[in-house]
C-alpha cells in the first residue's frame, strides 16, 4: 500500500509541511467550497490541492484517503495536523485554532 500513489501522496506531504493550512479537496464538492469559503472569510491564507472531481481520480483520492484515515473530502491540515473535514475546520475557526 506504500507505494499506491506515492506521488500524490508526497505532494500532500509537502504541501503539509510548507503551508499552515492545507485544504485538500475535490471539485464539485460541497463541502470543500465551505471550508474554502469560510478561511477566505477569516482572512486565512491556505493552500488547496484538488484531486478531480466526482467522475475522475477516484484511485488518488482512494490513496489519500487510506493514507490520512478520513474517509471524506475536504481534508484540512492545520499545522501538520488533520483537524477534519469542513465542519471541523469551522469549529477550528470559531474556537481560534486556527
Amino acid at each position: 500500500m506504500e507505494r499506491f500513489h506515492a506521488d500524490t501522496i508526497e505532494k500532500i506531504r509537502a504541501a503539509v509541511t510548507s503551508n499552515k493550512v492545507v485544504v485538500v479537496g475535490m471539485a464539485q464538492n460541497p463541502h470543500v467550497k465551505r471550508a474554502r469559503r469560510a478561511l477566505e472569510s477569516a482572512g486565512k491564507t491556505f493552500e488547496y490541492l484538488e484531486f478531480g472531481s466526482y467522475f475522475g481520480a477516484w484511485r488518488e483520492r482512494l490513496a489519500i484517503k487510506l493514507w490520512s484515515g478520513w474517509p471524506t473530502f475536504p481534508q484540512v491540515f492545520v499545522d501538520g495536523r488533520l483537524v477534519g473535514g469542513a465542519d471541523e475546520l469551522e469549529k477550528a475557526i470559531a474556537d481560534q485554532k486556527v
